[in-house]
C-alpha cells in the first residue's frame, strides 16, 4: 500500500466531565505527524475518553482538536477521515473477510475495480494474501486482529486510532503482533495513537508515551525517558517494577534512615519525596563500598527463579522491602541463601527521587 500522508494533532484544553468527575481535565498534547503515540494509564484513567474524544464519539465539554490546521472538534466521525482499531475488532460476522475489508471503501463511493485492487492490498500488508472469501466465523483471533488493522488501513487514513486491540490475544501472539503492527506503522506512515494499560506493550512500540491518570497527563516523553527518569511517584510506580523508600530532609541532603542518599537528580519542590529503586539496578556488595555507590543492608526473605533471572526479596529492618533481579548465571546469585543478611548496591546514576504528589488522588 502506499504512503499515507500523515498529519499533527493538536489538543488544546479538553476536558470532558461526567457528574463531579473529570474523566479529561484541561489535556493538552501535541502529537508529531507520523509519531506512534500511545496512551497509557490503569483503567479509569481517562486514556480511552481521550481517544474517543479524538475519534468524534465523545464530545468532550470544552477545548479543541486540530488535525493539521482543521479544527474538528464539531465534525462528525465519519467525515473526520480516521482509521479506527476497536478493542472488540468491530467486524461484521455475516460478511466475508473482503467485503469487511472493503465496508469503509464503499461508504466513500469508491469503484468496484479499485475497492478489489486495494483490498488485495491490505490483505497483503497485513499478510493475509489469499483470505478475502473466508468469513469472519472461520478465523483466529490474530487473523481477525489482521482483518481490523486492514480495514482501518485501506483507504489511507492519514491518522490512526487503536484502543487496546491486542488485550484479546495470548501473551505469545500479543507479543508477536506488537512488533508486526509497530513496523506496520513504519512502512505506512500514518500518525498512530494506541491506547493500552500494558507498559511493556507501550515501552516495545511507542514513539513517545503519554501516561495518563485522573484525565491528566502525568509526563510525556520517548520511552526511556519515561522509564529513566520517571517526573513523579505514580509514574515510577506504574511504569516497570520498583521498590520505593521513604526520604528525609538532612543536614546536607535527602537521607534514609539517616544515611545521605547520592543521586544524579533531586526535584526542587517542597513535596515529600520517595527513592525508586529497580531491580536490574540493585547489586550484591561483598567487601569494599564501590564509590558513588549507595549501600542497603537486609535479609533475603526469598529468591525466585524466572529462568534467565532471578528476583531477590530483601527485607530491611524498617519494614520496606527492596527487589533485586539477577541473571542466573551470576555467580554472586549462587552464594545467596534464605535468611541469611546482604548488602545491596545502587549506583548514584541509577538512583531516582521523585516527589509523591502525583500518588495522591
Amino acid at each position: 500500500m502506499p504512503n499515507a500522508e500523515s498529519l499533527p494533532i493538536s489538543i488544546q484544553g479538553i476536558t470532558k466531565t461526567y457528574g463531579r468527575v473529570h474523566a479529561l481535565d484541561n489535556v493538552d498534547l501535541e502529537v508529531k505527524s507520523g509519531e506512534f503515540l500511545t496512551l497509557l494509564g490503569p483503567s479509569g484513567s481517562g486514556k480511552t475518553t481521550l481517544l474517543m474524544a479524538l475519534a468524534g464519539f465523545t464530545r468532550p465539554d470544552y477545548g479543541s482538536v486540530r488535525f493539521g490546521d482543521e479544527e474538528v472538534i464539531l465534525k462528525p466521525p465519519h467525515l473526520r477521515d480516521v482509521g479506527m482499531v476497536f478493542q472488540n475488532y468491530a467486524l461484521f460476522p455475516h460478511m466475508t473477510v473482503a467485503a469487511n475489508i472493503a465496508y469503509p471503501l464503499k461508504l466513500r463511493k469508491v469503484s468496484k475495480a479499485e475497492i478489489e485492487t486495494r483490498v488485495e492490498q491490505a490483505l497483503e500488508t497485513v499478510q493475509l494474501g489469499g483470505y478475502g472469501a473466508r468469513r469472519i466465523t472461520q478465523l483466529s483471533g490474530g487473523q481477525k486482529q489482521r482483518v481490523a488493522l486492514a480495514r482501518a488501513i485501506v483507504f489511507n487514513p492519514r491518522i490512526v486510532l487503536m484502543d487496546e486491540p491486542l488485550s484479546a490475544l495470548d501473551k505469545k501472539l500479543r507479543d508477536h503482533m506488537q512488533i508486526e503492527l509497530r513496523q506496520m506503522h513504519d512502512q505506512l506512515g500514518m500518525t498512530t495513537i494506541y491506547v493500552t494499560h500494558d507498559q511493556r506493550e507501550a515501552l516495545t512500540m511507542s514513539d513517545r508515551i503519554a501516561v495518563i491518570n485522573n484525565g491528566k497527563v502525568r509526563q510525556l516523553g520517548t520511552p526511556r525517558e519515561i522509564y529513566d527518569t520517571p517526573a513523579n511517584r505514580f509514574v515510577a510506580d506504574f511504569i516497570g517494577e520498583s521498590s520505593f523508600l521513604e526520604l528525609e530532609e538532612g543536614e546536607s541532603g535527602l537521607t534514609c534512615e539517616g544515611i545521605e542518599i547520592l543521586a544524579r537528580h533531586t526535584p526542587e519542590d517542597n513535596l515529600p519525596k520517595s527513592l525508586v529503586i529497580r531491580p536490574e539496578r540493585l547489586f550484591p556488595v561483598n567487601g569494599k563500598r564501590p564509590a558513588d555507590t549507595n549501600l542497603f543492608k537486609g535479609t533475603i526473605r526469598q529468591i525466585v527463579y524466572q529462568g534467565d533471572a532471578a528476583m531477590v526479596y530483601i527485607d530491611q529492618s524498617t519494614g520496606a522491602e527492596l527487589v533485586m533481579r539477577c541473571g542466573t548465571d551470576n555467580e554472586t546469585l549462587q552464594s545467596l541463601k534464605r535468611d541469611s543478611e546482604i548488602t545491596v548496591g545502587l549506583h548514584r546514576d541509577d538512583t531516582v527521587i521523585v516527589s509523591d504528589d502525583e500518588t495522591k488522588g
